[in-house]
């Protein structure tokens, strides 16, 4: 009798201990790992860097530090904007180091490498800082997100919510490479939808380090609005170009179709004033933003970009899809994501798509004088609201996830 119990209980302990094997097999490697891969030194170092890493630490720790049992742990990598040296770091993040999800990654060269390798091994990434539309578009992919923004958004969001309040003659000053060009052809469609007329345009080359000259041009034009389609260093450059020659004294308006609180920041209102531009996320929207914001700003001292932001939103999410899906299996959990709509200090009427581009509702925003700004970082007024649907538009037909 003695020995049958005996028996049955090491086979009870047995099938427990094989249960507990199972389960913890759901997490692979017994660790949650996520890779910061982002520009620490360079151009994009201020609105991603160290505050991306800080923003996904921030996720972790709110989270609680593990997710099914198993630990979270973050690490950082610097891809010096050179394609071939992100492309590196994912292939060996992902094969040797059991990296699980890569974040952040500026520059849409880089983040298409990473995509490409992320695909390959079957790996997750979501980018926050890489804006080309054919990352959800002809490049699209089961294995990898955008969650902030892309060139479509920037460009109709500004576009559109500009020429219905009457700026409907427009000046490009356009970075010559395909970003730019991709701000200034997605803008004129839209400018031109709705009524407005685009009567010329100019392209320095990248890193131009005397923009007077295009600046006067898009002054003489007459235009009442100059848009400005490209990134840094160009972009604020024309800005405090644009206020030391006074277009904005002189009844004309800049819109910036990237520009970052870390560019106006950088720039001071006296410079930035009457800016408009688009965003996805401003720390002083409201109680949810403010409370967040304040508790990134103690450990950075400076307020977060909308990328910075969007780090912790996208990681929060996927940590809380794992915990649901009961695994770390990649199309697993970005499948999870899909089902929940993202709703949080960053997002409104968030939701991930079948093409894996998370859509969300921006805002149409113009920058404070000197005069209107009553504490530090605050920058910015709220003119509109710009639904999701409106300013990403719908999926894109080539991409293969779409159903068609």
């Amino acid at each position: 009798m003695n020995f049958t119990k005996s028996i049955a209980a090491f086979t009870a302990l047995t099938a427990a201990l094989l249960a507990s094997g199972s389960a913890s097999a759901q997490v692979s490697d017994d660790v949650v790992k996520i890779g910061v891969l982002t520009d620490m030194n360079g151009p994009a170092s201020a609105p991603t860097g160290q505050g991306s890493v800080t923003s996904a630490q921030m996720a972790v720790d709110d989270f609680g530090g593990t997710v099914l049992g198993k630990p979270i742990t973050v690490i950082t990598g610097d891809h010096q904007d050179k394609p071939d040296i992100g492309g590196s770091i994912a292939r060996r993040w992902y094969d040797t180091e059991q990296v699980d999800l890569i974040v952040d990654v500026p520059v849409s060269a880089v983040g298409l490498a990473v995509q490409s390798i992320a695909n390959e091994k079957h790996k997750l990434f979501i980018t926050q800082s890489t804006l080309a539309a054919d990352f959800h578009g002809k490049f699209c992919s089961p294995y990898t997100m955008q969650w902030v923004i892309d060139t479509r958004s920037l460009a109709v969001g500004t576009a559109k919510e500009v020429v219905k309040r009457g700026g409907d003659s427009w000046f490009f000053i356009t970075d010559d490479y395909a970003f730019g060009k991709s701000l200034e052809h997605d803008a004129t469609e839209v400018i031109t939808a709705n009524g407005g007329k685009v009567v010329g345009s100019v392209r320095p080359p990248f890193a131009t380090p005397d923009l007077s000259s295009f600046v006067l041009q898009a002054q003489a034009s007459k235009a009442k609005i100059i848009g400005i389609a490209g990134g840094p260093p160009n972009n604020v450059n024309e800005i405090k170009t644009g206020g030391e020659f006074g277009i904005f004294k002189g009844g004309q308006q800049m819109a910036g179709l990237l520009v970052l609180i870390t560019d106006i920041h950088g720039l001071g209102l006296q410079a930035a004033q009457g800016l408009l531009l688009t965003t996805s996320f401003y720390w002083d929207m409201d109680d949810k933003t403010r409370e967040w914001s304040k508790r990134y700003f103690a450990k950075m001292n400076r307020m977060p970009t909308m990328w910075q932001a969007g780090v912790y939103s996208s990681v929060m999410h996927y940590l809380n899809a794992i915990k649901d899906a009961g695994t770390d299996e990649p199309l697993k959990v970005a499948a999870k994501m899909r089902e929940k709509p993202v709703e949080d200090f960053f997002a409104r009427n968030g939701k991930l798509r079948e093409d894996n581009l998370m859509v969300h509702d921006l805002v149409l925003a113009q920058v404070k004088t000197p005069e209107e700004s009553k504490y530090p970082w605050d920058y910015y007024k709220i003119l509109a609201h710009i639904s999701g649907e409106d300013a990403f538009g719908p999926p894109d037909p080539a991409c293969p996830l779409v159903k068609k």
